[in-house]
């Protein structure tokens, strides 16, 4: 299941994203976004990083197919803050390239 769902993201991005939906910054996602899943894990392969974000508080993702529809979405926090994603920092200035260095999908039981 996890396999299907992944494989709509080949080409697509991670968006990140203000609380109002507004976008902070986009990364590219690889031709094959993930590998195959193992027990509803799958990792990501490389994600190219945004090298000029738009800027802002980010606070939620949208993982997005390749025409920009989200599929999978999620909240960030800061590091240890228990966000499905966890981020060094939150605050983003315009200009600025935001990166991400592994992603893990775990498929919902």
């Amino acid at each position: 299941m996890a396999d299907a769902l992944l494989a709509l993201l080949d080409s697509g991005s991670l968006e990140f994203q203000t609380s109002a939906g507004a976008e902070v910054a986009t990364l590219s996602l690889s031709a094959t976004a993930f590998a195959s899943a193992s027990s509803g894990t799958a990792a990501a392969n490389s994600i190219s990083p945004d090298t000029s974000a738009t800027g802002g508080t980010i606070a939620k993702f949208e993982l997005q197919d390749s025409g920009g529809t989200g599929v999978v979405f999620g909240s960030v926090t800061a590091t240890s803050g228990g966000g499905d994603i966890e981020m060094s920092s939150l605050v983003i200035g315009a200009g600025d390239t935001v990166s991400v260095t592994s992603l893990d999908y775990t498929a919902p039981v």
